[in-house]
C-alpha cells in the first residue's frame, strides 16, 4: 500500500503551506507591536547625551538624534511602528555618536592645552638656562 501523497496532493499541500506562510508573514507585518522598548532605549540615550558639554561640542550630532527621536514619536502616533522602530534605533546610535564626538572634542582640546603648557615650559627653561 502506497502512503505517499500523489503529485497533485503534494502540490495542493505546498500551495496551502505557502498561502498560510504568506498570511502569517503579512499579518505579522500589519500588526507589529509598538516599539516600546526601543523607544525607551532611544529616549534614555538621547537624554544621557543631552549634556552641556555635548550641546557645546557636538550640537549638530545631538540635534540629529533629537530630531530622529521626535520623528520616531510621530511615527508611533501614526501607528507606523516599523518606521518608529527604525528611527528610534537611529536616534540611539546618533546620540551615542554625539557623545563620542563631544568626548573626542574634549580630548582634542586637552591635548592642545597640554602641548601649549609644554611649549611654555620649554620657553621658560630656555630663558632660565641662557642666564
Amino acid at each position: 500500500m502506497n502512503t505517499m501523497p500523489s503529485n497533485s496532493n503534494r502540490a495542493a499541500m505546498l500551495a496551502l503551506a505557502l498561502a498560510t506562510s504568506f498570511a502569517v508573514v503579512a499579518g505579522g507585518c500589519a500588526s507589529a507591536p509598538a516599539p516600546r522598548e526601543q523607544m525607551a532605549v532611544a529616549e534614555a540615550a538621547v537624554q544621557h547625551a543631552n549634556t552641556s558639554s555635548t550641546s557645546k561640542d557636538a550640537a549638530a550630532e545631538l540635534q540629529v538624534a533629537t530630531d530622529k527621536l521626535a520623528s520616531a514619536r510621530q511615527a508611533v502616533a501614526n501607528k507606523d511602528y516599523e518606521r518608529a522602530s527604525q528611527l528610534a534605533e537611529q536616534a540611539e546610535v546618533d546620540a551615542q555618536v554625539a557623545e563620542l564626538h563631544a568626548q573626542s572634542e574634549r580630548s582634542r582640546k586637552a591635548a592642545h592645552e597640554s602641548q601649549e603648557a609644554a611649549r611654555a615650559l620649554r620657553e621658560e627653561i630656555n630663558r632660565n638656562s641662557v642666564r
